[in-house]
């Protein structure tokens, strides 16, 4: 028999904080060596793209996650992101899991925000600019708000229905802690002044202007995941030390980065992947002065980690649906 776990279940299961140390031990997992993942196929299709993402991470599980990326689903109302996680035993090859992954995505990617954030931001009371209103910048909040002390949250989006949207749920979730939040009505507004940027969209060109970004700034940047995407400008890049979830996987997809290197403005030689930060190879932010940025395309490791908590956990708890295999 397979367990299934939708995306209610997933959430009871793994609240923020524990899929932020899930994650946070799967990029350690990775750095070290512990992890055999092959770079995601890409697959083009006429309204969007197809990725599968296979992986085995010893000591956290085997398994391969499917994801579609539709941009025009808003519009019959649909989710831009559909997904799955089969997870197997790495003794049998049996198959014992499946995770609805479209919800599983967005807390992995929040989580992988709240580790670079608590490992690469300032430490102070912080103002966040967030720069989208899909369900990927829901987690990205919540993890940000996990791992500091948020006093201002500004948000823009292109959708002013969909950014007002967005401001009355973020008012009402207990993660928020009494933090304002309210509709910038640019995105380069939403960023003059914040401590930590968070970018989630679907862009193909900068969202907002270098010259908006102050010293000491972090960066959370995890919308663009093909060569051709950018969020960021690359005098921004230029100005930042540069951290990734995968070297070799940013190397590939992350259109930031691909783009400013391409132009003079990245030297790849520079760029660090969080795990050797979260593992204490490598130092983290060194000034208080310096902008730091994680760019993140996503990685198997993450769905593991955290597609594997939330298995053990339903086990334990008998949570879940049951089918025959």
């Amino acid at each position: 028999m397979i367990r299934i776990l939708g995306p209610e279940v997933l959430r009871e299961l793994v609240p923020m904080e524990d899929a932020i140390a899930a994650v946070r031990e799967g990029f350690v997992a990775l750095f070290s060596g512990r992890a055999r993942v092959p770079p995601r196929l890409h697959l083009a299709a006429p309204g969007g793209s197809a990725l599968y993402m296979p992986g085995f991470v010893e000591g956290i599980g085997l398994g391969v996650k499917a994801v579609t990326v539709f941009p025009e689903n808003a519009r019959v109302g649909l989710p831009t992101v559909h997904a799955a996680l089969l997870l197997q035993d790495p003794e049998t090859g049996r198959p014992i899991g499946l995770v609805e992954g479209g919800s599983l995505t967005a807390l992995r990617t929040g989580a992988a925000t709240g580790v670079a954030t608590d490992l690469l931001s300032r430490p102070e009371p912080s103002v966040v600019g967030l720069i989208g209103s899909g369900v990927q910048a829901r987690t990205q909040l919540e993890a940000v708000c996990t791992v500091r002390e948020v006093t201002q949250v500004r948000v823009y989006s292109r959708s002013e229905e969909r950014c007002l949207a967005f401001v009355a749920w973020a008012r009402t979730q207990p993660w928020i802690r009494g933090a304002s939040v309210w509709a910038a009505p640019s995105a380069n507004l939403a960023v003059r002044g914040a401590d930590i940027v968070i970018t989630a969209t679907t862009s193909q060109v900068p969202v907002f202007d270098a010259s908006d970004v102050r010293p000491g700034t972090h960066i959370n940047a995890i919308g663009s995941f093909t060569p051709q995407m950018r969020e960021l400008p690359a005098d921004l890049v230029a100005r930042a030390r540069v951290f990734v979830d995968s070297l070799e996987a940013a190397q590939a997809e992350a259109g930031d980065l691909i783009l400013a290197a391409l132009e003079g403005k990245l030297d790849w030689r520079e760029v660090t992947e969080i795990g050797a930060v979260a593992a204490g190879a490598r130092p983290g932010r060194q000034s208080p002065e310096e902008i730091t940025l994680f760019k993140s395309v996503g990685h198997a490791v993450q769905d593991l980690a955290v597609g594997m908590l939330a298995l053990r956990r339903a086990v334990d708890r008998h949570a879940g649906t049951f089918v025959v295999w």
